[in-house]
């Protein structure tokens, strides 16, 4: 199963809505505000690479108040070490 981190820029002061609405989104495992040069992160999964991309361009870039995004490639879609999410 694909996945991805997004690092994502928005307009000023939009974070807090734009994660909000991240939030809601199915294909988002999880989404944090950051301090730095991006404003948020998101976590996202996807069925195959084809679905991954579809996401990545018609769905996360083209929200309102998105400015740019950086994507970063799961090369496998697990959590590993301590903190591990234990799935059932």
């Amino acid at each position: 199963m694909p996945g991805a981190f997004v690092l994502i820029n928005t307009d000023l002061g939009s974070e807090k809505g734009v994660l909000k609405n991240l939030r809601r989104m199915e294909f988002v495992e999880e989404a944090y505000a950051l301090y730095g040069v991006y404003g948020i992160v998101a976590r996202i999964k996807a069925e195959t690479i084809d679905e991954l991309r579809d996401i990545l361009a018609n769905r996360l870039r083209q929200l309102v108040k998105v400015r740019s995004t950086l994507t970063l490639l799961a090369l496998d879609g697990r959590p590993t070490g301590p903190h591990q999410r234990v799935v059932k």
